[in-house]
């Protein structure tokens, strides 16, 4: 038996498992592929007609993280290596897309990969820019897509429901299963989504993840706003909470200036960061996930899991390896480190604790973990 602590390892160890998908999606011409462009700062069509984004196009962005510099300057590395979210600017949606009008089938198919959705709703004004339905109706617009989902799911159901009648007969252990599927049918058909359902039992929502139903993926509306509206108060007419307001307009403008610019660009229109880091942190907390670091001589880097992990399973995600080795882990807060210049005088100050396999990791920890080899 070898007891290794992770500390420096080399590259090609790392297998990270624990990827984002986001897909970006909305009707046409309401600023998708510009916030997209913003977001990857990859510079796809963005073109003023319906379906101009007909494959999916794919970027990978860092998660904003301001603890990663004090981090590696006190641990002396410049090497900094920040989580990353993958997003997907998806086809436009229009009516009838569930039956497969206008690149329906293709749009579906798409949202099936992604584990949450963000929705951009048109409330800007433009003439030259032309709307689907000939109108700005955030609300409408919602309803549309809301529709569109819901329809498909409900197709869906139905063949499910038919299925699992046919196949409980023969096994018993599937009527969980078609009572589960009875249960969303019905939610369905009030035209509520599959993810205001409240299925919280693991056996449940384990059926749920295998149906794979487009209206249960978290969801996020992005109110794309004119920039004189950015600092506007709260839209009560949307009928939710979860959304967030952005200029697609205004970040894509900070994504080509100088980071010193684009700072003095926010502070003169009144924001403290950009919108998209504020996208991609609502995201996260959508998602139920959350940051730990480890950090050493060589590198700082940041590492995505779900909150309510414990430290085996953080440790698995740099690979499966370190979570079935699992021995011991040592742990700081990122400030405690930061304050103590590093591990040796945070050791000193009893900043450090050692950590066993049912310790469940907080935002914010930085661990070095001891496996079997």
């Amino acid at each position: 038996m070898i007891k290794l602590t992770l500390n420096y390892l080399p590259d090609s160890y790392y297998t990270v498992y624990m990827s984002l998908s986001i897909g970006i999606v909305g009707l046409p011409n309401v600023g998708k592929s510009t916030l997209f462009n913003a977001l990857t700062k990859n510079k796809v069509e963005a073109q003023n007609y319906p379906f101009c984004t007909i494959d999916p196009n794919v970027g990978i962005v860092a998660v904003p993280d301001e603890r990663l510099a004090p981090l590696a300057e006190a641990v002396n590395t410049k090497n900094i290596i920040p989580a990353v979210v993958e997003f997907i600017d998806i086809a436009g949606i229009v009516k009838g897309a569930y039956k497969g009008e206008g690149l329906g089938n293709k749009f579906l198919a798409n949202i099936r990969e992604c584990d949450a959705i963000v929705e951009v709703v048109r409330d800007f004004t433009d003439a030259n820019v032309v709307h689907v339905e000939g109108k700005i109706d955030p609300s409408s617009d919602m309803e549309t897509i809301k529709t569109e989902l819901i329809l498909k799911d409900l197709e869906s159901m139905e063949s499910q429901v038919a299925r699992l009648e046919k196949e409980s007969k023969k096994d018993p252990k599937l009527i969980p299963a078609l009572d589960l599927a009875k249960k969303i049918k019905e939610h369905l058909e009030k035209w509520e989504p599959a993810r205001d359902l409240g299925i919280n039992k693991e056996d449940d929502v384990a059926i749920l993840k295998s149906f794979q139903l487009l209206s249960a993926k978290p969801h996020i509306y992005v109110l794309n706003v004119d920039e004189s509206h950015i600092n506007d108060s709260a839209n009560q007419e949307l009928g939710t909470a979860n959304y967030i307001k952005i200029s697609a307009k205004i970040e894509a403008e900070l994504s080509d200036l100088p980071e010193e610019d684009a700072k003095e660009y926010l502070k003169e229109i009144g924001q403290d960061e950009p919108g998209l880091n504020t996208l991609i942190k609502k995201c996260y907390d959508l998602l139920g996930l959350q940051t730990y670091f480890t950090a050493g001589e060589k590198e700082v880097r940041a590492w995505t899991i779900h909150k309510g992990w414990t430290a085996p399973q953080a440790a698995g995600v740099i690979h499966t390896d370190f979570e079935k080795g699992f021995i011991k882990a040592d742990v700081t807060n990122w400030k405690d480190l930061v304050d103590a210049h590093g591990w040796t005088k945070a050791r000193e100050q009893g900043k450090v604790r050692l950590e066993g396999k049912d310790y469940v990791v907080k935002d914010g920890d930085v661990m070095l973990f001891k496996f079997n080899n």
